[in-house]
């Protein structure tokens, strides 16, 4: 029997005065006795609330200190949390509390046009704590009232959080996370880092994603987190120089604009031994760029939401570097990860390297399966452990694994299969072309036809989509040259991060 959140005791017994979390907006920081301290209090609050272990909390906030002291408090309790993001709207807040059955929302007196009418929409929804609020209800009160509570003993199998989905294609489901596989996810996660006590660690995830997984990983290890609310990439610069930051949380729009920046930025990342990759396939060209100007190895991790991030998936390190010259790959398994290829029509076909076909995962950090989902949770969560990613990747001659794209982000044109990312790995190439996205449009005669949408490097400039297949001839096959072409400011994306292949669509086919 044990609790995710008890790691924080075992930090504040090694270190109490340690600075464990700063957070730079608000000039405010917490030792691990003040997140032991808090966190408990919190948790000791929650019984007398009505709730019980098992239930589940949801939380509403951005990016702070709060949001962390939050799940800490929660896991203590024996509750699970359920972590939004501070850019959903009330109809989607709404769903998410109706969909998990939440009995409390931790909110905050900044959000009360998105949570007064929460009680309403939601009817198991019965308590609203506020930070910044007032009285016996508010977070500052309810994490200073009580002695801290034991954190209460779980199964490994116990549900501890319900991870929704981006919901980019349709509902949001809840993926089912569990004690277990949050201690392996730490684990694999300080491994990929070689984390010690003294790293320093600059997040930029939000933290209702599993990502907050590295940050959690770094104080598990005894280190600090620094958290920024918002990616700025002058305001990442100067914090990386400020506070000497040793791990960087990083994602491929962000190497990028990296290794465009002027010369002399190198010096502001002296202090930084590792940059963390992940959300998306990052263009080998940029990948090269950016360590060899900036010389800090790239760990591309790859997992989803389904596995906590590295609880259950692969990365690549610095010792795979001398094999994997090429820049595409996330590397080996990790931890206790189990990984192969299989038929994209037959998940029990398993396929032999270099052959593409749909990645599938096996490990401790491996969700339950789908909250109140059981039909899709039996379409992708196999009896004997199996997850079907939804991703289509190969297993290349060093044991390497590369991911080529989503299965549902394929274009079947004419027969002939597109794969988007192996397109743009070639085209980011072009002189003019700053960003880039392949995507499927219907065609009455083909079925499909692969459309670019294209970030230009000098505004002033043009492109033609005449331009852009002639120099495509060169380089790619006549059935993945582009038959469209959509001159854009910027690719539409998640948070900055995730790009949305499905708005695409909407918006150009």
């Amino acid at each position: 029997m044990f609790n995710i959140a008890t790691f924080l005791d075992t930090c504040m017994m090694r270190d109490s005065t340690k600075t464990a979390l700063i957070h730079p907006k608000s000039g405010r920081s917490y030792s691990f006795t003040d997140l032991y301290r808090m966190g408990g209090s919190l948790a000791a609050s929650l019984p007398g609330m009505g709730l019980a272990p098992g239930d589940r909390v949801v939380i509403y906030l951005d990016s702070s200190p709060e949001y962390l002291i939050s799940y800490f408090a929660i896991w203590r309790a024996g509750m699970v949390v359920v972590p939004t993001n501070i850019v959903y709207r009330s109809e989607e807040l709404a769903y998410v509390i109706r969909d998990s059955g939440a009995k409390l929302l931790i909110s905050s007196v900044s959000t009360r046009n998105i949570t007064d009418c929460m009680h309403d929409l939601c009817p198991c929804l019965d308590n609203i704590i506020e930070v910044g609020g007032e009285g016996r209800v508010s977070w500052e009160h309810l994490t200073s009232v009580c002695a801290p509570l034991r954190p209460v003993p779980k199964k490994s199998e116990d549900i501890c959080q319900i991870q929704y989905t981006s919901g980019t294609t349709g509902s949001p489901k809840g993926a089912m996370l569990t004690h277990g596989g949050w201690i392996a996810a730490l684990q694999a996660e300080a491994e990929a880092l070689d984390l010690v006590s003294s790293d320093i660690y600059l997040g930029i995830y939000p933290m209702a994603h599993v990502g907050i997984s590295w940050g959690l990983s770094v104080l598990r290890s005894g280190g600090t987190y620094v958290i920024m609310e918002r990616y700025h990439p002058d305001e990442y610069i100067k914090l990386t120089e400020d506070y000497g930051i040793t791990i960087l949380a990083g994602m491929p729009p962000v190497i990028h604009a990296l290794s465009e920046t002027a010369a002399g930025t190198e010096r502001s990342f002296s202090t930084v031994r590792r940059i963390i990759s992940g959300g998306g396939p990052m263009h080998s060209p940029t990948w090269k760029k950016f360590n060899e100007r900036f010389h800090i190895p790239v760990i591309n991790a790859y997992g989803l939401s389904e596995t906590i991030v590295l609880g259950t998936g692969t990365v690549i390190r610095p010792e795979d570097y001398p094999t994997a010259d090429e820049y595409n790959s996330v590397g080996k398994p990790i931890g206790y990860t189990e990984v192969k290829v299989v038929d994209i029509s037959d998940p029990a076909k398993e396929l032999l390297s270099p052959e593409a076909g749909e990645i599938a995962l096996r490990g401790p950090a491996v969700a339950l399966g789908y909250w109140n989902r059981p039909e899709e949770t039996r379409e992708v969560f196999l009896e004997d452990g199996w997850f079907l990613t939804g991703d289509i990747g190969f297993i290349d001659s060093r044991g390497m694994l590369v991911i080529t794209d989503r299965k549902k982000d394929m274009i079947i044109m004419s027969g002939w299969k597109v794969y988007p990312t192996e397109v743009e790995t070639v085209l980011i190439r072009h002189p003019k072309i700053a960003d880039i996205a392949i995507f499927g449009c219907p065609d009455e005669e083909k079925g499909e036809i692969p459309a670019a949408a294209v970030v230009l490097r000098n505004k002033e400039e043009s492109l033609t989509l005449e331009e852009l297949a002639s120099w495509s001839r060169e380089y790619l096959a006549g059935y993945k040259i582009p038959r469209k072409l959509i001159l854009m400011d910027q690719l539409p994306r998640v948070a900055g991060w995730k790009l949305l292949r499905r708005e695409l669509r909407e918006l150009s086919c």
